[in-house]
């Protein structure tokens, strides 16, 4: 008997890469820059004003939190220079357990290939929940304040859009 093909694991376990506040912020950075790609092309295609608006307003609040996390990391760099291996780390952790895994098939191709506006709306839903899960997998393995609040913080804002997204799907 054939076993069901299982999900990927989004986060498999940070706890071999000890995460500093920089680090953080620049898994939050590629989460974001992912979600205004999404977006931004979304927005380009959906026929609906309501979800071409909702998509637009979503493309502008990650282009905020960008802005904002960019701010973060130049009063963290003074602290983090010669600490090159970390950041490699980082960056294949980044590559292996998250690019490509909270918006799948990032190719932005696939947003040309949804039948409706709803089916969008339900990819962009899916993607925020597996960035909450993804987070909150981090904040399960992480021990320090500073890096959690990062992710907790980011945590919230991927929930305030889910309830957004969702809100908007109702109507259809």
């Amino acid at each position: 008997m054939k076993e069901a093909p299982k999900e990927p694991e989004l986060v498999k376990d940070s706890r071999d890469i000890s995460l500093q506040c920089v680090d953080a912020v620049e898994i939050s950075l590629f989460i974001e820059k992912e979600g205004l790609a999404f977006y931004e092309k979304a927005a380009k295609n959906a026929l609906d004003s309501r979800v071409k608006d909702m998509f637009l307003r979503l493309a502008e609040e990650e282009r905020i939190h960008i802005q904002t996390l960019q701010t973060k990391i130049q009063f963290l760099q003074p602290a983090i220079s010669g600490k090159g291996k970390t950041r490699r780390r980082v960056d294949t952790f980044v590559s292996e357990e998250i690019k490509g895994k909270i918006f799948p098939t990032f190719e932005l191709k696939a947003v040309n290939k949804f039948k409706n506006d709803v089916e969008a709306l339900d990819y962009g839903i899916e993607s925020e929940k597996r960035s909450i899960e993804t987070l909150a997998r981090l904040l399960e393995n992480e021990k320090k304040l500073d890096v959690k609040a990062i992710f907790l913080h980011l945590m919230v804002e991927e929930k305030k859009h889910l309830a957004l997204l969702e809100d908007l799907k109702k109507e259809f």
